[in-house]
């Protein structure tokens, strides 16, 4: 795959890969939550869904989508009030799941299962696969990275080369990050429990999910 980006330009593009993909964010958040509450093996469908879903965004945006983002004001405008919308959903799920019934054998395999069921009957599950992927699109988060780095570091002399490679960086990027935020929940909800300790951590992620939710739309896209 020949590009015109040299060693230090790929460099500081999985450096940038790395540091928007491992911090906190809506992604993460949601993530260590899923992880704290249903446990890890069922919040892999969310995490590959998530590792996934932005680098196949990013490909298309690197394409060309971005330039019909950035053209159109008012799609910008729903756009980014939709996502708020539904981060703001997706954040009273969070701060109002319930923990899944204790597993009856108390090992680490039944603990990692317990998240295939209902949590604690309420109907709250794990986000899917393609609810995570579908997630990106409306997540303002993941367009101001998509269109930034594709500023910054697709020339357009090889468009289908350089968003390909970018594409990889961030897959392998997210792919390690994804994992280490469902894991870091995980332990969460080990150390937490089933009860009211982990419905306040479940809380606490609703509601910085939610700021972030407002604070992302109201500060401008790209």
């Amino acid at each position: 795959m020949a590009t015109d980006l040299n060693i230090d330009t790929l460099l500081a593009l999985a450096g940038y890969a790395v540091a928007s993909t491992w911090t906190p964010g809506p992604n993460n958040m949601m993530l260590a939550s899923s992880g704290a509450t249903f446990g890890w093996r069922a919040t892999q469908p969310h995490a590959m869904g998530v590792a996934v879903g932005f680098p196949l965004m990013f490909f298309l945006v690197a394409l060309g989508l971005g330039q019909v983002f950035e053209a159109a004001p008012m799609f910008r405008l729903a756009l980014g009030w939709l996502g708020c919308g539904v981060m703001l959903w997706l954040a009273w799920r969070i701060a109002t799941a319930a923990p899944p019934a204790a597993p009856d054998v108390s090992n680490n395999v039944g603990a990692a299962t317990a998240g295939t069921r209902d949590a604690g009957g309420s109907g709250h599950r794990p986000l899917t696969f393609a609810g995570a992927a579908a997630f990106q699109w409306v997540n303002p988060k993941a367009w101001v990275m998509s269109i930034g780095v594709s500023a910054a570091f697709v020339s357009g002399r090889d468009p289908i080369g350089e968003a390909a490679l970018g594409t990889l960086v961030f897959l392998g990027s997210g792919l390690t990050s994804a994992q280490a935020w469902a894991l870091l929940g995980a332990g969460a909800g080990r150390l937490l429990g089933r009860g009211s300790r982990l419905r306040v951590f479940n809380v606490a992620m609703g509601l910085m999910l939610g700021v972030s939710a407002l604070w992302l739309v109201v500060e401008p896209v790209g």
